[in-house]
């Protein structure tokens, strides 16, 4: 059997969270200076990076956060601060180190576009819960896994397509949607730790 219902509920929400039209504008800011081989290199590597890290929390997940006595709230805060760090370098331009240190020592592909912007602490709360449902449900596991895959699928083309854009927008542009993106960033990682705070003083 195979719950449609719970493939939408389940592709809907990681579709949301993990908003793959909005890693065009961190993509061209993270690979600004690439060339476009480099690009399409990352553009697969990144969501590879990400669907492997959601597929260990789907299975492992709860084993991890109980086994580490870490609730959710907590993991939202430190993924909140963390993607504030990583905000705030882009709204300063400061993306990490020159583009030729960068090809040989760091790869944008495992951090931080495969996580934590891609695999984020959201994301992964959103994967465990829903593997806890699924786990409830008849067919429930394959429609998780199907909605994860399918929403995966959509990062790489969404990443795929904008290395086109970056023929036509230019280096300028590409400054210009990292500082917008860094806003943006920043919003979300502070209401990632509002919404744990809140968490927290309700469950108290």
């Amino acid at each position: 059997m195979f719950d449609i219902q719970f493939f939408v509920e389940a592709f809907v929400t990681m579709f949301v969270i993990m908003d793959p039209p909005g890693t065009i504008p961190l993509f061209l800011a993270y690979t600004g200076g690439r060339s476009p081989a480099e690009r399409r290199r990352i553009a697969w590597q990144a969501p590879i990076v990400a669907f492997c890290l959601i597929v260990v929390f789907a299975v492992f997940g709860q084993a991890i956060l109980g086994y580490l006595h870490v609730e959710v709230p907590a993991m939202q805060i430190a993924g909140g601060l963390l993607l504030l760090l990583v905000a705030l370098q882009l709204l300063t331009g400061e993306t990490g180190p020159a583009p030729t240190t960068m090809k040989s020592n760091v790869n944008v592909a495992l951090v931080p576009l495969g996580t934590p912007l891609l695999a984020g602490p959201g994301a992964i709360v959103a994967t465990i819960v829903f593997s806890q449902q699924a786990e409830a449900k008849s067919g429930g596991i394959l429609a998780l896994a199907l909605a994860i895959g399918a929403v995966h699928i959509l990062l790489w083309v969404f990443m795929r397509f904008a290395v086109g854009i970056v023929r036509v927008i230019k280096e300028n542009g590409i400054e210009l949607v990292g500082r917008i993106a860094g806003l943006l960033l920043a919003a979300l990682a502070v209401q990632l730790i509002i919404t744990a705070v809140r968490a927290l003083v309700g469950a108290g």
